[in-house]
């Protein structure tokens, strides 16, 4: 990896300066009177964060703007200005490395996939850092410096010191991810769990913009959920919140690989179903590909399989209401290919089992390719850089 030249600190590290920051990054562009008042701060404390911002570049004072009369006078909006700066993110499945570059708002510029010859730590690492050269090479066409790297992988992630406690999909256990990650790209590195990562991006970006309080399942080869509750990015104690892929939802259901019996994802992931499919109809299907061009082709059978995954994804989701209240739950992953064989089981597993007025969380589906979930390791990098 070639060196980088030592990276860009945010201009002002302090709470106010970053709560101003990332209010006008996922609700510009604002006034200094609309930023007061959706951070609860004082005109002055709002003008004293901005000033710094204003001087890096980070933010642009829009004068030439249409704008509300404020006090008599004109108050020009403040946007951030995308440009300003890059931030690489990389998802890692046990197949391949989706990189993306973004800019400061988080907008694709670049995606690149490579695939992936094994899964150990000195077979990965050594094509992650490849894939960060290209894309630093890529940056450097758009005569701006990168500010930091996120890498987003699926399993137990401790993202305070960067390690990958173990990740079942690479097969890792205790891997210094940020460590070796800084030593070869030169950059600030974020690592993180996958679905926390696309939350976080969900969060900033995407259907959770100006929500307090919503969640993020994600199905697929696994079942995720992300959680932020009163505005916050829910990790828990240990790192592990949101673990609704393991809560039983069949009393004694098929083996899940985490020993117990029943979970949802021994339900309802991709591995989960595709071996149901070949137990229930006896049609040797290789994997979720083949399974749902067999459902719908018409097979009663791995149609059922499909209906019974519904019916246990609405269950869970329906727990997450429950214990949560959220607002607002975005469902999406590669399984979402399957939606349309299940919508209906999920809807209405979700109205049976949610209670009172958590059956008012509303579902909402969002197809997402790898490259979103990339973005979301990029979105944590951005996180980190403006300090939140």
């Amino acid at each position: 990896m070639p060196s980088t030249p030592p990276a860009e600190t945010f201009p002002a590290h302090t709470p106010a300066a970053s709560q101003i920051f990332t209010t006008v990054l996922t609700h510009g562009p604002l006034t200094r009177q609309e930023a007061a008042r959706r951070t609860g701060l004082s005109p002055a404390a709002v003008t004293k964060a901005v000033r710094p911002l204003i001087e890096a570049g980070f933010l642009v004072e829009d004068a030439g703007a249409e704008t509300r009369p404020a006090l008599g006078r004109p108050a020009n909006p403040v946007r951030v200005d995308g440009g300003r700066a890059l931030f690489i993110g990389l998802k890692a499945t046990g197949d391949e490395i989706i990189g993306v570059l973004t800019d400061l708002c988080c907008r694709i510029r670049v995606a690149r996939r490579v695939p992936l010859t094994g899964r150990a730590p000195r077979e990965v690492l050594p094509v992650a850092a490849d894939l960060v050269r290209e894309l630093l090479t890529e940056a450097e066409g758009f005569g701006v410096q990168v500010l930091g790297l996120g890498i987003a992988v699926a399993g137990d992630v401790d993202r305070a010191t960067g390690t990958v406690r173990f990740s079942p999909f690479l097969e890792w256990r205790d891997v210094p991810l940020v460590a070796l990650a800084e030593e070869a790209s030169g950059l600030p590195v974020t690592v993180d769990n996958d679905v926390r990562a696309l939350t976080v991006a969900e969060q900033w970006f995407g259907d959770g913009v100006g929500l307090s309080d919503f969640a993020v399942v994600t199905v697929g080869a696994g079942i995720g959920c992300g959680l932020v509750v009163h505005g916050r990015v829910v990790s828990g104690s240990h790192g592990v919140a949101g673990e609704i892929g393991h809560v039983q939802v069949v009393p004694d259901g098929p083996p899940c690989r985490c020993g117990d019996r029943g979970c949802l994802e021994a339900v309802a992931s991709d591995a989960a179903i595709t071996a149901r499919v070949r137990e229930v109809t006896g049609v040797p299907v290789a994997d979720a590909t083949e399974a749902l061009a067999l459902a719908r082709a018409g097979d009663e059978g791995a149609r059922a399989v499909y209906a019974r995954a519904g019916e246990a994804i609405g269950r869970g989701i329906a727990t997450v209401a429950n214990l949560l209240g959220p607002e607002r739950v975005i469902i999406s992953g590669e399984g979402l290919a399957a939606y349309d064989l299940f919508a209906g089981q999920v809807r209405d597993a979700f109205a049976a089992a949610a209670f009172g007025s958590a059956a008012r969380c509303e579902l909402r589906t969002r197809p997402l390719p790898f490259e979103e979930w990339a973005r979301g390791a990029a979105a944590t990098a951005i996180q980190s850089f403006a300090g939140r």
